[in-house]
């Protein structure tokens, strides 16, 4: 019987209409026609119309394309504050899962609790498996026990779910003890609870436990291969990933995706590209993984061409995932036409206002030397995070704008953002390009009332500071009482400064010290050559380019970029290996030709 005392299979045609109407409601607004549709009719006393409203909701906010998803939730929330009776274990289980799967945990365990306490609800094994999910995603480690302990006394023990549930609730908490107790007490298992209790090995890091509890499995699926192999990428330990995926008896899409991004994060673009031809099925995840690998081991060339593939040879639409890794690569070859192409497809997409790629296009105009346009994107930013700001402090220190930085940096600290050491890589950097050297002596002094230690970056900018400055001794003395062994940068740096100012002796000294770190390091020697050419000490140049020679340090060929039609050609000095060689030479000797007669005309002084 229902609550008005009717039987339930006696259901008013429009009754099933409405029901009918959700079973087939695509978007928030019919949602909100059937809402009104259920008031008009007095449909929203049936209570199995109102868990279906409910569950409809979530489907809906949870969907990518969603308007408002939250707006939505809150709609179905108060349809269902505003029943009178609520001891429907469905219909208070529904709204439940609807707060947890749109990570409102706080009120979903708040509503269980208010629900205990006014009403008769019971909950089951479904009200339990939703709330240890809601602990453990939010780490409400006090809340989890409390849940744990009514379970006990309720009689849910023995449940495979809700044991399942905890497992993974105390595997998330990091209580991994607790949650091998739990497991091991478990008169049945299923390959979800294996497959939780290593995911909380893996993510602790502890693999050889993780592996361990792997090989007992009778039965193996992808997702428990797929966890290890994640656990391996993220260690580092591609080898032990190797061989797992060779054993896969069934490799999906993440299996590869998850390979494709071990192999980027070691630096074997190589291998990861040749797993990403050989996959069978890819999806726009493999597509991002592939092109950010590119982007993060700096081959910018490669990741704009895959970039190209994807959108000529795929039905995949780039998303935000997708932006923020083909950035970098733009921002590497100062593709500005490519850039503010993304940018547009960024808005079209709505996607711009994205904390993370906002930042991107912030990085991307400061280091193509649209410095404005970058200062614009950050001031349309709704939300102005940490990385935000650095991006923004970065820009204005590579392109020499030292005043604009540290006034960024002072808003920055203004609006109650605590700098961190890429913060304060820029600050200096900034001081450094525009000569500030108290400026840059004070910020270094000031890293400590930020509750931030010095590393070796940021010695280096000082150093780099107080070198370009003339200050050579005070340089020195900061390299030798610095925390940190000179790394080949440093000594470049201050060899370069040591260089300019004439100081051969020191200049000597430095790259006797820079040889031993980096022998290889044609720049160092370069230096130290052009030095005593200056000094005319034509013997000691001779002597400098014999030791290049005995230590195999050659001069790298230097390249040059430029975009044309979105784009970008790479030419590299003394290679022929340009598709358009022959046109290009045939154009520059018709221009030395007109350059020389112009040149002949104006000594003769003619017009």
């Amino acid at each position: 019987m229902t609550e008005d005392g009717q039987p339930y299979l006696l259901w008013r045609p429009i009754e099933r209409k409405c029901l009918s109407i959700l079973q087939r409601t695509k978007t928030g607004e019919t949602l909100l026609q059937i809402h009104a549709f259920m008031l008009r009719n007095a449909v929203e006393t049936n209570i199995h119309v109102l868990t279906k409203f409910i569950t409809t909701s979530a489907y809906l906010a949870r969907i990518a394309f969603a308007f408002e998803p939250l707006a939505i939730v809150r709609h179905a929330r108060q349809m269902f504050d505003n029943r009178p009776h609520k001891d429907d274990t469905f219909l208070c289980n529904s709204m439940i899962k609807a707060h947890a799967d749109m990570r409102q945990f706080s009120d979903s365990l708040t509503l269980y609790k208010d629900l205990r306490r006014d009403t008769g609800f019971r909950p089951d094994n479904f009200t339990f498996t939703a709330l240890a999910k809601s602990c453990g995603l939010s780490m409400a480690i006090w809340e989890g026990l409390e849940m744990h302990n009514h379970v006990v006394k309720i009689g849910f023990r023995e449940d495979l779910y809700v044991s399942t549930a905890f497992v993974d609730m105390y595997a998330k908490f990091g209580e991994l003890n607790m949650a091998r107790k739990l497991f091991d007490e478990m008169t049945e298992r299923s390959l979800v609870s294996w497959t939780a209790l290593i995911c909380g090995y893996v993510r602790s890091g502890d693999m050889v436990s993780a592996r361990a509890l792997f090989d007992q499995m009778h039965v193996k699926d992808s997702a428990a291969y797929n966890a290890m192999l994640d656990g391996y990428v993220k260690v580092g330990d591609m080898d032990s990933a190797q061989s797992l995926f060779d054993e896969m008896p069934d490799r999906n899409v993440i299996s590869w995706t998850s390979m494709i991004y071990g192999y980027c994060n070691c630096g074997d673009v190589l291998s990861a590209r040749s797993l990403f031809d050989s996959m069978p099925k890819k999806n726009l995840f493999s597509w991002n993984a592939m092109i950010g690998g590119y982007s993060q081991n700096r081959q910018p060339h490669e990741a704009l061409r895959l970039f190209n593939v994807m959108q000529s040879s795929t039905s995949f639409e780039p998303d935000k995932v997708t932006t923020v890794s083909v950035l970098p690569a733009i921002a590497d070859l100062g593709a500005l036409e490519l850039g503010g192409w993304v940018h547009q497809f960024a808005c079209r997409k709505k996607i711009d206002r994205e904390s993370n790629v906002s930042t991107a296009l912030v990085d991307m105009y400061a280091k193509c030397g649209e410095i404005l346009k970058a200062r614009s994107v950050f001031d349309s930013m709704p939300k102005k995070e940490q990385t935000s700001w650095n991006a923004l402090i970065n820009g204005f220190a590579v392109n020499g704008c030292a005043e604009e930085a540290l006034k960024a940096f002072l808003e920055m600290q203004s609006a109650g953002v605590k700098p961190n050491d890429i913060t304060m890589i820029g600050v200096l950097s900034a001081c450094n390009h525009g000569g500030l050297i108290e400026e840059g002596k004070r910020w270094f002094k000031a890293m400590c009332d930020f509750g931030l230690t010095p590393k070796i970056e940021h010695y280096g900018c000082l150093i780099d500071l107080l070198g370009r400055a003339g200050h050579l001794e005070e340089a020195d003395e900061l390299i030798k009482s610095m925390p940190y062994e000179a790394n080949g940068i440093i000594l470049s740096s201050f060899l370069s400064a040591c260089a300019y100012c004439k100081d051969v002796k020191r200049a000597q000294k430095v790259l006797n010290e820079a040889h031993n770190i980096e022998p290889w390091n044609d720049g160092n020697y370069v230096i130290l050559r052009n030095l005593y050419a200056v000094e005319k000490r034509w013997r000691d140049v001779e002597e400098m380019k014999q030791l290049m020679r005995r230590n195999g340090a050659k001069k790298e060929a230097g390249s040059s970029a430029i975009e044309i039609e979105s784009r970008v050609s790479e030419f590299i000095a003394g290679s022929r290996e340009h598709p358009q060689w022959d046109s290009i030479q045939s154009v520059l000797g018709q221009l030395l030709i007109h350059m020389r007669d112009k040149g002949f005309r104006h000594k003769l002084g003619i017009q």
